[in-house]
């Protein structure tokens, strides 16, 4: 028997008034948006450089002891730092407002094998509108994870919870390589020549990031290249796990709802932002970990709001969460361990065929 989500329907008459309160929250918000805003972006961008900068200096001294785990900490924070706070909400558009062209959301380039093109077109576009629509959201499960009953299984799932911690490590891969789809070309569906089209910027992309973190930087190093090689795989491995953790605490775990394309279609703006609600899912931490997780600790706010300063959302959650409860509207929300370990358990339950059939929560 399938479990029921906590979330009530909402009726046409709620949806509007549901968009019209948050509409206004947003348009609030957008209302305040300035010289401070401003500040926190330029701090975190400095903060980002010079922490990169202290670490690569740092690493060219070799195995120092204290000073090359600090160094390869204050590489990866950079990274993360860039990859998170900056990058993703960047290019979210959320600081087009300051006309800053090194805050532009459509020529912003990510320290990422990535491309930003590709991630605008997956991310901002695919997964943002579709999200937790089963067969059009494809970060449901990354093709490669099965986290819902309603997953058509096949035995490779069996080996998911093992290929997952692998996935981790290498999650830039993953990103960059997940809208190829290149399991079409493997079995002949898609032509050869489409694939190596698709591939190019892909190429030339990561082709820059391994050269400047792998050969560039080392070589520059002389004697202690491979104190600056092992650095900067370290610092990239940081960035890959840390992502992918706070990505996966915002979509699978318990109480985060997944719809149908038959529950979505002729969608009214209030159900999409009760989907928003129902398909993502917060972290209860402290600041530190708000500002590493680009504050994608607030998910929620972040799906419905995702063009307004990530910083704004812990100030805008208290009223999300009121909202929500007023309209009967779960917000799913815990601290990481938790969140983090019912999507692991995610991982068992349905590395094995069907034990609960179709859920309406995932």
């Amino acid at each position: 028997m399938k479990k029921p989500h906590p979330s009530r329907a909402l009726s046409p008459q709620e949806q509007d008034a549901l968009a019209a309160e948050l509409d206004a929250l947003r348009d609030s918000v957008v209302a305040d948006l300035g010289e401070r805003d401003a500040r926190y972006i330029r701090r975190i961008v400095r903060i980002s450089r010079y922490s990169a900068v202290f670490g690569r200096i740092a690493l060219m001294f070799g195995f120092v002891p204290l000073l090359w785990p600090l160094a390869v900490l204050a590489l990866g924070v950079s990274k993360i730092l860039e990859n998170m706070e900056i990058g993703h909400n960047v290019m979210h558009g959320q600081y087009d407002w300051m006309n800053d062209p090194r805050l532009n959301s459509q020529t912003y380039e990510w320290d990422n094998v990535g491309t930003s093109d590709n991630w605008r077109k997956t991310h901002n576009f695919k997964h943002h509108t579709y999200t937790n629509i089963l067969g059009l959201d494809d970060d449901l499960g990354y093709d490669i994870t099965r986290i819902t009953g309603a997953q058509r299984w096949n035995p490779g799932y069996l080996l998911q919870p093992a290929y997952n911690v692998v996935f981790a490590l290498l999650f830039q891969w993953g990103v960059a390589l997940q809208d190829m789809k290149l399991g079409r070309y493997v079995l002949g569906r898609r032509p050869l020549t489409e694939m190596f089209a698709k591939l190019r910027p892909i190429v030339r992309k990561s082709g820059f990031q391994l050269f400047k973190d792998y050969l560039f930087f080392p070589l520059l190093a002389g004697p202690n290249l491979l104190a600056v090689l092992i650095g900067n795989l370290i610092a990239n491995g940081m960035r890959n796990v840390w992502t992918y953790s706070i990505i996966h605490c915002g979509h699978f775990p318990a109480g985060v709802r997944i719809y149908t394309r038959a529950e979505c279609k002729n969608e009214s703006r209030g159900h999409w932002y009760a989907r928003q609600m129902n398909g993502s899912a917060n972290i209860e931490g402290s600041r530190l970990l708000y500002i590493l997780s680009g504050h994608l600790s607030h998910q929620i706010e972040h799906h419905l709001f995702p063009d307004i300063p990530a910083h704004r959302y812990p100030e805008m959650a208290p009223k999300v969460r009121e909202i929500c409860e007023r309209y009967g509207q779960h917000y799913a929300t815990g601290p990481f361990i938790r969140q983090f370990g019912s999507v692991i358990g995610k991982f068992f339950l349905y590395a094995v065929p069907n034990l609960q059939r179709r859920p309406r929560t995932a």
